[in-house]
């Protein structure tokens, strides 16, 4: 039995009402929502896919794509935004190729945004995987990439 099958059992006669719920068990268990997920939530629910993907792409908890190795978000609250956030996250678009909500095509990294850390006094903060680097410039974090790509090409490699 399927992961989504699963999890929509456990929502007996689901309505609207259950939708964010449902949403974020399956993303929990499968790790984004993807376009067959969404369909099979419509059908359960009696509600049209579009409606499903509205309030889906309403919230900024859900994604439509996996995660790559490597999820690179970027704190855009006040203090960071103050202290040059906004330089290291076009790097970062420059660097992968990718805009927030995306995952290279090489599945390595993903990028986010986030409203805050709460690290405020280690603005500007990036989180990679949950290890948080502080005082971030476009240039430490480049070299941070450069050594995660140096890291997996190495390992690739044994």
């Amino acid at each position: 039995m399927s992961a989504v099958k699963t999890i929509l059992e456990k929502h007996p006669n689901a309505k609207r009402e259950s939708l964010i719920p449902i949403l974020q068990d399956i993303q929990e268990s499968c790790g984004y929502l993807s376009r067959e997920v969404i369909n099979q939530v419509a059908e359960y629910i009696d509600l049209p896919a579009a409606k499903i993907y509205g309030v889906a792409t309403f919230y900024n908890q859900f994604r439509f794509q996996p995660l790559g190795r490597y999820h690179v978000m970027i704190c855009r609250g006040t203090a960071c935004h103050v202290k040059g956030s906004k330089k290291a996250l076009d790097m970062v678009v420059k660097a992968l190729g990718i805009q927030p909500g995306q995952t290279s095509r090489d599945g390595l990294f993903s990028l986010g945004v986030v409203a805050c850390m709460g690290a405020c006094g280690l603005a500007p903060v990036v989180n990679i995987n949950g290890e948080i680097h502080a005082k971030v410039t476009p240039k430490k974090l480049s070299g941070i990439i450069a050594e995660i790509r140096a890291k997996e090409l190495s390992n690739a490699k044994k």
